[in-house]
């Protein structure tokens, strides 16, 4: 029998696209956001994340190393701040360059609402001194981050300033779990208050060290 090239009744499964290396890893981390949101570190295997994002287990370990690398990798995607040149700072009001910095922080929480949580808190790995020295960095950045929108630069105390935006820091941390865990918090409520509190630390607090 002769089968026509033509024929339209036969029809040819569609390839998927291969991946590019980039993509692949990037495919590995979005699973491995999502997966040590949903379950507590202890719980989440290599096997499951493999199968979760649909590659080989061996793919993980080629990209990444072992969970515990994954994990950190994971940890560093949730509190990381943009570099500088791919950022583009606000102008205006203390206050609207406060409120555009935490309405940033207010979306990367609502975009991975449980992993933040979880990393950023005791859910995670617990006493790790590598994820601890991640977070640290993380507040160091982010403090740095804050004077450069607001323009408080060459300050006399920059130290002191830093180590009072960490302190925020916590502040916003706590906050985030009473909006995402309890919901005793609602997202605009958050801001206002965030928004409210570095303002003022800003506006009178600031002032006073100098």
């Amino acid at each position: 029998m002769v089968v026509s090239t033509t024929d339209t009744s036969i029809t040819e499964t569609p390839r998927r696209r291969r991946l590019e290396p980039d993509e692949r890893r990037e495919q590995i981390l979005d699973c491995a956001i999502r997966m040590f949101g949903e379950r507590p570190y202890a719980a989440v295997s290599t096997s499951d994340l493999a199968k979760d994002a649909g590659v080989a287990r061996g793919l993980i370990n080629h990209y990444f190393g072992t969970k515990r690398d994954l994990y950190l990798e994971v940890v560093r995607a949730m509190v990381g701040v943009p570099p500088m040149e791919t950022v583009k700072l606000p102008t205006g009001s203390v206050r609207h360059r406060v409120g555009v910095s935490v309405e940033w922080l207010l979306k990367s929480i609502e975009a991975h609402g449980a992993t933040w949580v979880a990393v950023t808190g005791s859910e995670g790995v617990g006493a790790d001194p590598e994820v601890q020295r991640i977070l640290d960095d993380a507040d160091q950045a982010a403090a740095e981050r804050v004077l450069e929108i607001v323009g408080i630069t060459g300050e006399p105390h920059r130290d002191e300033l830093i180590a009072m935006i960490r302190a925020y820091g916590g502040m916003a941390k706590s906050a985030g779990r009473e909006w995402i865990v309890r919901g005793s918090l609602t997202r605009d409520q958050v801001g206002t208050m965030l928004t409210d509190l570095l303002v003022t630390l800003i506006a009178e607090t600031f002032p006073k060290l100098r």
